[in-house]
């Protein structure tokens, strides 16, 4: 199969590299010449645009940064969907989008898959990242070798946009996680506790999380620097607000980490990493909230291993 791969951001650039390092047939496009040449040296190979690549791939993939630029590029690859083509959106994007982007791809008699990723990008890298996919049975078992590559565990979460549901879901939740973690650290440093102790106080506890076992280690070393920034957060936790929205369903933290986000942005500018939200405590506290012997950034330190799928318990 060959395979397209467009967008070659923090995220997009660790996954097509996995295809590229296991072998598979990859072409690439992207905005920025410079990921495109590197990705060139490494041995791939290059497109001019994403009608090109749609039309001499058998699937091509999106990992772009918003709703309205995979609306741009599908686009330009619509003329070239036919019979037999796949459309992969591996973007964290909007149910309703991705349905509108999906059905003109299945109207022109190809097939369509939200499939977001999820666990950070240091995860992404060695291949080992978490994957959902949305789309019907059929289209799932012709691309689930490609997504046991990218990644390590891959879910088949229902039709075309529950993927992309579930994502906004995890994502929302990893943004309540960090918000607790940098007040936790910050109430414990206001106390007069140590932190590396505290740090680990919550590592062993019931209070602890994939987020706090990652993020937190970036916060108290100061980088705060997981490839991630807080535009990004706030594209995310809208579009949860916007599927609890449509649900009917009255939230109340939500609306807050939106206003939280908010004024980061404001304070801090829409490019700033987003664990970086801690310093609106510690600017109202006057406390700095950093340790010695955490690293600047996470790695994955697990060997990279085939994938395989998840299923749900029944």
């Amino acid at each position: 199969m060959k395979i397209g791969f467009i967008g070659l951001g923090n995220v997009g650039g660790k996954l097509s590299g996995s295809l590229l390092r296991n072998g598979v047939d990859i072409t690439v496009h992207d905005l920025n010449a410079d990921l495109v040449d590197g990705f060139v040296a490494r041995g791939g190979k290059s497109a001019r645009g994403p009608a090109e690549l749609m039309r001499d791939c058998d699937a091509v993939i999106t990992c772009l940064p918003s709703p309205a630029a995979s609306d741009a590029v599908m686009q330009e690859m619509l003329p070239e969907i036919g019979p037999g083509k796949i459309w992969m959106e591996m973007s964290t994007t909007d149910e309703a989008e991705v349905k509108r982007l999906g059905a003109m791809v299945i109207d022109k008699g190809g097939a369509a898959v939200d499939c977001p990723v999820s666990g950070g990008c240091h995860r992404a890298d060695t291949g080992n990242i978490s994957i959902f996919a949305g789309c019907d049975r059929a289209t799932f078992e012709r691309i689930l070798p490609l997504l046991t590559i990218m990644g390590r565990r891959v879910l088949h979460t229902g039709e075309l946009g529950s993927a992309s549901i579930l994502k906004v879901v995890t994502n929302y939740l990893a943004t309540a996680n960090l918000v607790s973690c940098a007040e936790a650290l910050t109430v414990s440093k206001a106390a007069g506790m140590d932190l590396n102790v505290a740090y680990e106080a919550i590592r062993i506890s019931s209070g602890t999380s994939f987020v706090h076992e990652t993020e937190s280690q970036v916060i108290l070393n100061g980088s705060r620097d997981i490839s991630f920034t807080m535009d990004l957060v706030a594209k995310d936790i809208g579009l949860f607000q916007e599927v609890a929205d449509r649900a009917n369903v009255p939230l109340e933290l939500s609306p807050l980490l939106i206003d939280i986000f908010k004024d980061g942005i404001d304070r801090f500018g829409p490019r700033e990493l987003s664990p970086n939200i801690i310093r609106r405590l510690e600017e109202a506290t006057g406390l700095d909230i950093t340790a010695p012997g955490f690293p600047p950034e996470m790695t994955d330190d697990e060997p990279e291993e085939p994938g395989a799928e998840v299923h749900p318990k029944i």
